[in-house]
């Protein structure tokens, strides 16, 4: 099993129930968004360049991806490069304009992934593994590209694991609340 299907099998484990994954098209993108905002505000210019710390995060993710899986990596840094921009906009609002904004993006993000967890009846990955936060937006990619039927091979791989994993999970919890 690749680095890629054991995180992605690991972080599915929590998320076999479609609603779960569904609130998590919209909670993972707002969450990851408002975190650029938060940090692209910060940050210096080198020969006329603004080097933000949204821009240096989106670059370590990105490589982070890329080491995973080229195609998900380039995905992922297109992605980010396309919403980067706004993220810079949002930062240019007045300090109370931008914190507000962004702070209300990564509440309503939140919001999403604990009704997905709700249906799941599952805390959330990260809660386990702080891995679970970066590997979150590469789930969502994933499972978007599954949608639209490619990699499928990878997919039930994953699957497989994801179930395997859930299982010894619920099992393990039985064990725990059954003195």
């Amino acid at each position: 099993m690749t680095k890629l299907e054991q995180l992605l099998s690991q972080y599915a484990a929590y998320h076999l129930d479609h609603k779960n994954i569904l609130t998590h098209f919209a909670g993972i993108p707002l969450i990851v968004f408002s975190i650029m905002c938060l940090t692209a505000r910060a940050g210096f210019v080198i020969s006329g360049f603004q080097i933000t710390l949204a821009l240096v995060l989106i670059l370590i993710s990105g490589i982070y991806y890329l080491k995973l899986d080229i195609w998900f990596g380039c995905i992922m840094l297109l992605l980010f490069s396309a919403v980067y921009p706004m993220s810079l906009k949002v930062a240019a609002l007045s300090l109370s304009g931008w914190l507000l904004s962004s702070v209300g993006i990564f509440v309503v993000g939140w919001i999403f992934q604990f009704v997905g967890h709700f249906y799941e009846k599952k805390k959330p990955a990260f809660v386990d593994d702080l891995v679970g936060l970066i590997i979150g937006p590469l789930f969502v990619l994933a499972e978007a590209m599954f949608m639209l039927g490619f990699r499928q091979e990878l997919q039930q791989r994953i699957l497989e694991q994801a179930r395997k994993q859930r299982a010894a999970m619920d099992s393990k919890s039985v064990q725990t609340s059954n003195p």
